[in-house]
């Protein structure tokens, strides 16, 4: 997207690996393997603008900023709606508390404001938090809130499903190319400097409505079986219930209208067209490669 608005792109990653998406424009991104705890070799690349997508600890992004202080015009960092943890109110802005839980929202929201102090000194940051990202190249988070491709299997199927308590718990998926868009507008906006914000589907949707929405992907009505926590978690993995937890707890349901008001953020897909679209776009899934 950055080269299609005439950019000059370098992508840095630690090794190599095929993008999502072959297009043209990507031959002509220039492509560099530089593990990013070597700060000097990224502030040696003279970089106008720093796109930091991986940044998971606070002292990392200490030594970025470090190292890029004096010559950054524009550093955009990707956070999460994890920073605010269980939401008092819904929905919420960016100026709702944070109170995270969880090793990775408690990072994610020190990396915020490490950021946003340095911001008020002078340092060019700006945060975007997605939601669930997803679009084609990756399995979406299912309707019971896990990575289990069991859950769409049994919903091709007619077969029941078990939701967690009442199946009212939330999640607010994005689409990988509304994510992409937003980036981009941030980039081309200097007013998103020392400004964190929302960026999701515009509203995020239970866990019955999607797995019936799911369902109706494959012509079915959804067969749903609604457990109290204790029974739910009883024949599943490990992984899965670790999952679930976490997503039913968080329940997002995130405001986006400070995007939409100052970077003129319009995401084209809702939450479940954003899973439908990483579902049947799954390499290796449903007999495509």
């Amino acid at each position: 997207m950055l080269v299609q608005r005439g950019h000059d792109v370098i992508a840095v990653s630690r090794g190599h690996r095929d993008p999502y998406h072959m297009f043209d424009g990507w031959n002509d991104a220039r492509h560099v393997v530089i593990d990013r705890s070597d700060t000097e070799s990224i502030a040696s690349l003279k970089a106008d603008a720093v796109i930091d997508l991986i940044c998971f600890d606070v002292d990392s992004a200490r030594g970025i900023v470090s190292a890029l202080r004096d010559s950054v015009e524009h550093f955009i960092h990707c956070g999460t709606l994890w920073v605010h943890g269980v939401p008092r109110s819904r929905p919420y802005d960016e100026t709702a508390v944070r109170e995270p839980i969880g090793d990775y929202g408690i990072k994610k929201a020190a990396i915020e404001k490490y950021l946003l102090d340095e911001a008020r000194n002078g340092f060019p940051a700006t945060i975007l938090h997605p939601g669930h990202i997803s679009g084609p190249g990756w399995m979406p988070i299912n309707p019971a809130g896990n990575l289990n491709t069991s859950v769409f299997d049994r919903l091709k199927l007619g077969e029941p499903i078990d939701l967690p308590d009442d199946g009212l718990a939330t999640l607010q998926h994005v689409h990988a190319n509304d994510v992409a868009t937003a980036f981009t507008l941030a980039l081309e906006n200097r007013a998103s400097v020392g400004e964190s914000f929302h960026i999701a589907a515009r509203e995020p949707v239970s866990l019955r409505d999607y797995a019936t929405a799911a369902a109706g992907w494959f012509g079915r009505d959804a067969n749903l079986r609604f457990l109290p926590w204790d029974e739910w978690k009883k024949d599943k993995s490990e992984r899965d219930v670790e999952l679930t937890l976490d997503h039913i707890t968080h329940s997002p349901f995130a405001s986006i209208a400070k995007a939409v008001r100052m970077l003129g953020f319009a995401p084209q897909f809702s939450a479940v067209d954003a899973a439908r679209d990483a579902y049947f776009g799954e390499p290796g899934l449903h007999g495509k490669t």
